[in-house]
């Protein structure tokens, strides 16, 4: 998919369970701000919503906004 930080993106799914307030942002839109490591081979991406939450989703969950 090749997201870069600083770029828009929407929660368009959920692969695994998540908290209660993580699953609040399905469906809401939020800013790349940096990169992770997971599971010892993936690359989470951690999204910066307006409201100053962040937290990280795989790649295949996010959807870029033009």
């Amino acid at each position: 998919m090749g997201l870069e930080i600083g770029q828009k993106v929407k929660v368009s799914r959920l692969r695994d369970r998540v908290s209660k307030e993580t699953a609040t942002y399905l469906g809401k839109r939020g800013v790349v701000s940096r990169f992770k490591m997971v599971d010892g081979s993936g690359v989470g991406v951690v999204v910066e919503f307006e409201d100053r939450y962040t937290t990280w989703f795989f790649e295949d969950e996010l959807s870029p906004i033009q």
